[in-house]
């Protein structure tokens, strides 16, 4: 079996710096995996292990993705090999220029038989990505995925939607994007990160993909945190039938 999941690169939560203004600031944050591929790549991983094959990750972003320590994080976590896009003219791509920079990255990998997507990056969460992957490349695409099995060379696939649990069977190739709840990421050993540094990685600019035509679509005009509102301090006390009617009118009138 041959898998591939991608991933995306994004500023890591705990270097933000907010400054008096509200502003939001990433320009002196390291980058990591966005969470919610870190389930990505662990499913992918765990389908290996189950059945064998082939396990590549790929991911785009600007020249600054190109880091060693990113890399051994991802091949440290079971892809067998990395393909990064990295260039500068693919910042801030939107969700379709990702999807087409994605397809041609993945043209470079060769044959697949599974491609894995998060439900969304950690950082803008547009969760369109792994739909228009598929699209683009023509094959069986599902979403919102929190358990995947292979049986008979066929993909099974377990949705809890709003009010059911679908399961689906998807021929492949097949595109399929996963949720947060489909398991709990490994923490990589220090033997498994020792051997990512001999796993082999490919690096490749816009232009080795033909990808130099690409119209800025998203500009980034300003990103404040949300304003937290003031505690209202409103107090109930006693446990009285009437402090406890009380009570429950006034979350009554907060939820209207």
């Amino acid at each position: 079996m041959n898998i591939i999941t991608c991933f995306k690169v994004v500023p890591d939560e705990q270097d933000l710096f907010i400054d008096v203004n509200g502003d939001i600031s990433a320009e002196k944050a390291k980058i990591n995996i966005s969470n919610y591929d870190l389930n990505c790549i662990e499913a992918g991983t765990q389908l290996i292990e189950s059945n064998g094959g082939n396990y590549a990750a790929i991911s785009v972003g600007s020249a600054r993705i190109n880091d060693s320590k990113l890399k051994k994080n991802v091949l440290s976590r079971g892809p067998k090999s990395l393909l990064l896009i990295a260039d500068d003219q693919l910042n801030n791509l939107d969700t379709h220029q990702t999807a087409l920079a994605l397809k041609a990255g993945i043209g470079k990998i060769g044959k697949y038989d599974l491609i894995l997507c998060g439900e969304g990056s950690a950082d803008l969460y547009a969760q369109q990505v792994g739909v228009q992957l598929g699209e683009l490349l023509n094959v069986p695409t599902i979403n919102s995925v929190d358990k995947i099995s292979v049986v008979n060379g066929a993909v099974i696939a377990e949705r809890s939607l709003e009010k059911e649990v679908e399961t689906v069977e998807l021929s492949l190739p097949a595109v399929i994007s996963v949720t947060s709840d489909i398991n709990q990421p490994r923490i990589p050993s220090m033997k498994q990160i020792l051997n990512a540094g001999k796993k082999p990685s490919t690096v490749l600019t816009a232009s080795d993909l033909d990808l130099t035509d690409f119209t800025r679509t998203i500009e980034v005009l300003s990103t404040k945190v949300l304003k937290q509102a003031a505690r209202k301090k409103d107090i109930v006390e006693g446990d009285s039938t009437e402090a406890i009617r009380q009570f429950i009118d006034k979350i009554s009138g907060e939820l209207k």
